[in-house]
C-alpha cells in the first residue's frame, strides 16, 4: 500500500498515482486544471467546526487527530476511507493539501489511518 501526502500547490508527478484533494475548500489561486485532482470526497475533511477549533483555539495536534478520528469513523466518512483505501491497495494515493505543515494536518492523520 502506498500513501503519500503532498501539498495541492506542488507540481503533479509521475509517480502521484490517484490524486485526492482531502480539503473542504478549494485551494485559493490555484486552476482545477492545474491541480489534476482525480477526487475531492470533502466527507472526509475535518468539520468545519473542528477546523475552527484546532487552527483558531490552539488546539493541540493529539487532541485533534482524536477528534478528527472519531468523526472519520462515522458511516458515510469510514465507507470513502475504505474505497480510499481500495485505491491505495492498487496503487499509489496521493492525498492533497494546501496545509502547510502535513505532517500535523489533517492529511497527514488521513494518511495514517489509511496504512493501517
Amino acid at each position: 500500500m502506498s500513501v503519500r501526502v503532498r501539498r495541492v500547490y506542488e507540481s503533479p508527478e509521475p509517480d502521484d498515482g490517484v490524486r485526492v484533494l482531502v480539503d473542504r475548500l478549494w485551494p485559493r489561486g490555484l486552476a482545477k486544471d492545474a491541480a489534476r485532482v482525480d477526487a475531492w470526497p470533502r466527507e472526509l475533511t475535518p468539520s468545519a467546526e473542528l477546523r475552527r477549533w484546532y487552527h483558531g483555539d490552539g488546539g493541540s495536534y493529539e487532541e485533534f487527530r482524536a477528534r478528527y478520528e472519531a468523526e472519520l469513523a462515522a458511516p458515510e466518512a469510514a465507507e470513502l476511507v475504505d474505497r480510499v483505501r481500495d485505491l491505495a491497495e492498487r496503487g499509489t494515493v496521493t492525498l492533497l493539501t494546501a496545509s502547510k505543515d502535513t505532517g500535523h494536518s489533517h492529511a497527514g492523520v488521513l494518511a495514517r489511518l489509511l496504512e493501517d
